[in-house]
């Protein structure tokens, strides 16, 4: 418990777990009812599954070659908020549209919304939480997305029925409200020496 405290008194960590754990949930609609969706609006199972494949694909490029640069270039707090703005446009998007050719410009956004996160959490836990710790902050990471997500889940059940596709709006605003968690909790670190230098504490609470 004493290493829970710990890193929940790091406003970097608490920002990356909020962050994580609403962009992330926020695919549960995605995952759970976007082929019931676009069957029912006519899709072929051929055009659904290059849809997936898209997005699959995405997440790979941006893995290892855009995220990477983004990372390298421009920081985490930026790829954080591009992850957070690209969820906010797709599930926005998505929730008034079931055209073929939408559709196939909003997947590769996947790749935004899940790798280019990931990356970005990865980035900023590797420079900010202490070694000590480190297995902690994994499983609090992980535990978090999971349960938002399985939470999401059961929710969207609940609102997909009466809201079909308009239910994609309650994802997008998800990820709004990471927005500003993105821009004030994910400051770009160097390494943990700067945190801990004299003067400063390892606690960024």
């Amino acid at each position: 418990m004493a290493n829970v405290r710990t890193l929940l008194r790091m406003r970097s960590f608490r920002s990356v777990i909020v962050v994580s754990a609403l962009v992330y949930g926020s695919h549960a609609l995605y995952d759970a009812f976007a082929v019931i969706r676009w069957s029912h609006a006519g899709l072929g199972m051929s055009a659904i599954s290059v849809l997936w494949a898209e997005a699959v694909a995405a997440e790979v490029v941006v893995f290892f070659v855009i995220g990477p640069w983004v990372l390298d270039r421009l920081g985490a707090h930026a790829a954080a908020l591009l992850a957070a703005t690209a969820g906010v446009i797709r599930w926005s998007v998505m929730g008034f549209t079931d055209s073929l050719l939408l559709l196939s410009f909003l997947q590769p956004l996947h790749g935004f919304t899940f790798a280019m996160l990931q990356l970005a959490c990865m980035r900023i836990m590797a420079a900010a939480v202490p070694p000590g710790v480190a297995a902690t902050a994994q499983a609090i990471y992980a535990l978090s997305a999971g349960l938002m997500t399985a939470a999401l889940t059961s929710v969207s059940g609940a609102l997909y029925a009466p809201y079909g596709s308009m239910t994609f709006l309650a994802m997008g605003a998800l990820c709004l409200i990471a927005l500003p968690f993105a821009w004030y909790g994910f400051a770009d670190r160097p390494n943990r020496t700067a945190e801990t230098a004299p003067g400063r504490s390892a606690v960024d609470g």
